[in-house]
C-alpha cells in the first residue's frame, strides 16, 4: 500500500492516473470503493459520447460568429486601414469575412452555388427555404460576395439583435428588422434583400421532409410589388440533415409560441454535402396581386425542394453525396 503522506507519482508500487483519482478523490469525499463509480462514469461518458458530440457540434456554428465579430470590432479600431478602401470603410472586412465563411463552406460542407446567374443586376428579392440555422444563407452571402461583389440584406428575427455582442456584425453584413418600409427603401437603393417567410417557425419545426411553414404571411409579396423587383427563389439541398432540431416534440413547439424564443434543442453539425440552387427569377407584373405572387413563390421554392431534395432527407445519404465529382442531372 501507499503510505497517505506519499503523493500519487511517488512510492514503490506505479499508479495509473485513474487509481490516483480514485485515491485523492477517495481522501477527499471518504467514500469507498469511489473506484467503482468512477469506472462507472467512465463507462457513460464512452456510450454517450458520440450524442454529446452532436449537440456540441452545431455551436462550432456559433463559435466562427463570434469569431466574425472579434475580427470587425478589431478592424473598427484599425483607423490606418480605413485608406486601403476608399469606396467603403468595411469593404475590407466584407472581404474577409466572405473569404472565412466561403471557406469554412467549402472544407465542411463541399458546398456549392448553382444559378448564381438568375441574381439580376439590379435590387430583387431573394426567397428561401429556412433549414434549422442559416448557415446556408450565410454561405450564399460569401460566395455571391467573392463571385459578383455585391452584399445581400437579410431580415432576421427580432431576437437576433438582442444577442449579445452582435449589433456591429449585423450592421455590417447588412441585416435588417424587416419592416414593410425599410425592405422596399433597400430595394429601391438597388440593393438586394434576401427574406425566409417561414422565419423561425419553419426553422424550428420543419424536418426531414422539408415542409414549407409559410402559414398566411404575404408581406413579403407586397414588398415585391411596391419596390417593383423580381422574386428569386432560393432553396439548399441536404440544409437540414446538416442541423436538425427537436422540433418534433410538443412541449418545445408550445415553449415557442408562448416565449417566441427558439429554445428548441438542437444537434448534427455533420459534414453533409450542402448546394445552394437559385431557380428563375418570378418578373414584377403590375397586376399581380400580393395572394397570386405569394403562391407564386411558394410554388417556385416548392419546385426547387421537389428537383433537388430526395425525400425524406437521409443524413448517412447526405455525408455520401461529398464523394459525388459533379451535380447528378434530374
Amino acid at each position: 500500500m501507499i503510505d497517505r503522506n506519499e503523493s500519487c507519482p511517488a512510492g514503490q508500487i506505479p499508479m495509473s492516473y485513474f487509481t490516483c483519482l480514485a485515491y485523492l478523490l477517495k481522501e477527499w469525499t471518504g467514500v469507498e470503493h469511489i473506484e467503482d463509480y468512477l469506472s462507472y462514469a467512465v463507462y457513460l461518458l464512452w456510450v454517450f459520447f458520440p450524442l454529446i458530440i452532436v449537440f456540441l457540434l452545431p455551436g462550432v456554428i456559433l463559435l466562427f460568429i463570434y469569431f466574425s465579430i472579434i475580427f470587425v470590432h478589431i478592424y473598427k479600431r484599425k483607423n490606418e486601414l480605413k485608406e486601403a478602401y476608399s469606396n467603403d470603410f468595411w469593404d475590407g472586412a466584407k472581404e474577409m469575412l466572405a473569404t472565412l465563411w466561403d471557406g469554412h463552406a467549402r472544407i465542411w460542407h463541399g458546398y456549392e452555388l448553382h444559378g448564381i446567374e438568375n441574381i439580376p443586376e439590379g435590387p430583387g428579392l431573394v426567397v428561401f427555404y429556412h433549414g434549422a440555422t442559416p448557415v446556408d444563407y450565410i454561405y450564399f452571402m460569401a460566395k455571391l460576395h467573392i463571385l459578383r461583389k455585391r452584399t445581400c440584406h437579410v431580415v432576421a428575427d427580432h431576437f437576433v439583435f438582442k444577442l449579445p455582442g452582435f449589433k456591429l456584425l449585423l450592421d455590417v453584413v447588412g441585416v435588417m428588422h424587416g419592416s414593410k418600409e425599410e425592405c422596399v427603401n433597400a430595394l429601391k437603393k438597388g440593393h438586394l434583400v434576401a427574406i425566409s417567410p417561414g422565419g423561425v417557425r419553419e426553422a424550428l419545426f420543419s424536418d426531414e421532409t422539408y415542409v414549407v411553414m409559410w402559414g398566411n404571411r404575404k408581406g413579403f409579396a407586397q414588398v415585391a410589388i411596391d419596390a417593383k423587383v423580381p422574386i428569386i427563389p432560393m432553396f439548399t439541398q441536404n440544409v437540414r440533415e446538416g442541423i436538425r432540431t427537436l422540433g418534433g416534440i410538443k412541449i418545445f413547439r408550445s415553449l415557442y409560441e408562448h416565449l417566441r424564443l427558439p429554445v428548441v434543442p438542437m444537434y448534427g453539425g455533420f459534414p453533409v454535402k450542402l448546394r445552394t440552387f437559385l431557380g428563375e427569377p418570378i418578373p414584377y407584373e403590375p397586376n399581380v396581386t400580393t395572394e397570386e405572387l405569394t403562391a407564386k413563390a411558394k410554388a417556385a421554392v416548392q419546385s426547387l425542394i421537389d428537383k433537388h431534395q430526395k425525400i425524406p432527407g437521409n443524413v448517412f445519404r447526405a455525408l455520401m453525396e461529398r464523394f459525388q465529382t459533379r451535380q447528378k442531372e434530374d
